[in-house]
């Protein structure tokens, strides 16, 4: 049975993950995506939870049990405020694998190393988690890949590695919300953004996309910047978003039919397809967890036509967790608590996901980039 919609696990105040303004699309799209594309229920849960937790698996290093057993971890993900986000050569690690994958397009690592829309390396990322579609934890890597892969809209022109790219100037954001009550405050608050916000965000974390706030990852927002190399960037989230979940669409078909050319199958339905932009569209909190929770409701309402799902609560860390299910830890973190070691651990979701981010990680920085001829790690 899940959890009331309104469930929210216990967690520590140490080491939460970043609060995710894209959880709306990493899970709730993702899984009606999965759901439209061919998915049973179950399967497109697996995918969607997995997706969406690569931006809250921020624990690193080695789970100890107390038999003296252990698990390796890579932390797919680190806290806004994490200390380890001014650390070039980890965020090489996690960044630009998970959240900003480089198209290889130039000719310095600069500038191969920023993110473009479905790249030809993004699709390759896709094709080897198709090929892996026989694994124990094919579903979870399928999962991890698409949170990379669909990022590459929403993180386009930005880079997980240090980059002058990555510094913004001069946000200009067409209608911040639906009732326009921010828009009445923008012309007071632009100036602040814009010379002061932006330019310490840019300075003290180098790397992704921190000094533009949250607009590349709202489904709605019409925006605009200047990058650190004078060029102004126009951004139209929507359609943006649109195309992410029909090629997200395509690369699940592709996964179902064992078929690598996945970006030749079809995508979604033009009646889903327009539901689904209607969703994005009109679905405006500046709180991703608000817009999921919108999600939640609407789904089983029949918003989507032929689906009317009760979605499974996604719960990211504490009691529910994928985490909890396998070691029986309820902290956020580790801590000092060590969980008896039962064999159940090896078939449960969080071990298949951490090795699907290793997988995924290993597979993008030793094979693909460099293939491309981009060395990163």
């Amino acid at each position: 049975m899940n959890p009331p919609l309104d469930y929210r696990p216990e967690r520590a105040d140490e080491q939460q993950p970043a609060k995710d303004m894209n959880i709306d699309f990493h899970y709730g799209v993702i899984y009606i995506v999965a759901r439209v594309a061919g998915m049973n229920q179950a399967q497109a849960a697996t995918v969607a939870h997995a997706c969406q937790y690569i931006d809250d698996a921020t624990t690193h290093g080695l789970l100890f049990f107390k038999g003296g057993e252990m698990f390796d971890r890579f932390a797919s993900a680190h806290a806004v405020f994490d200390y380890n986000n001014i650390d070039n050569d980890l965020n090489r690690l996690v960044w630009a694998p998970f959240h900003f994958l480089p198209a290889g397009q130039g000719a310095s690592l600069e500038e191969k190393a920023i993110c473009g829309a479905n790249s030809d390396i993004a699709k390759e990322t896709v094709r080897q988690a198709i090929r892996s579609a026989h694994t124990p934890n094919a579903l979870h890597r399928l999962g991890v890949t698409l949170h990379s892969y669909v990022d590459t809209w929403a993180h386009q022109g930005f880079s997980g590695i240090e980059s002058k790219v990555n510094r913004v100037n001069d946000i200009e954001v067409a209608d911040l919300t639906p009732e326009g009550w921010a828009a009445k405050l923008l012309d007071a608050t632009k100036h602040l953004i814009n010379g002061v916000a932006t330019d310490v965000l840019s300075r003290f974390f180098p790397l992704g996309h921190g000094a533009a706030l949250h607009y590349p990852d709202q489904p709605w927002a019409l925006w605009s910047y200047v990058n650190g190399n004078g060029q102004k960037v126009e951004r139209n989230n929507l359609p943006d978003f649109l195309e992410a979940a029909d090629m997200a669409c395509r690369a699940i078909r592709g996964y179902l039919a064992g078929n690598e050319a996945f970006e030749l199958l079809p995508g979604l339905p033009w009646a889903q397809k327009s539901a689904l932009e209607g969703l994005l569209a009109s679905n405006r909190s500046e709180d991703g967890e608000v817009r999921l929770q919108h999600i939640y409701a609407s789904v089983p309402q029949g918003c989507i036509p032929d689906l009317s799902d009760t979605l499974p609560v996604y719960i990211a860390k504490g009691k529910g967790s994928w985490k909890h299910a396998a070691t029986g830890l309820e902290v956020c973190d580790d801590g000092l608590e060590r969980p008896l070691y039962h064999l159940a651990f090896e078939q449960s979701d969080y071990r298949y996901f951490h090795d699907a981010v290793k997988e995924h990680r290993f597979a993008v920085t030793q094979d693909i980039l460099p293939r491309h001829g981009l060395r990163i790690a």
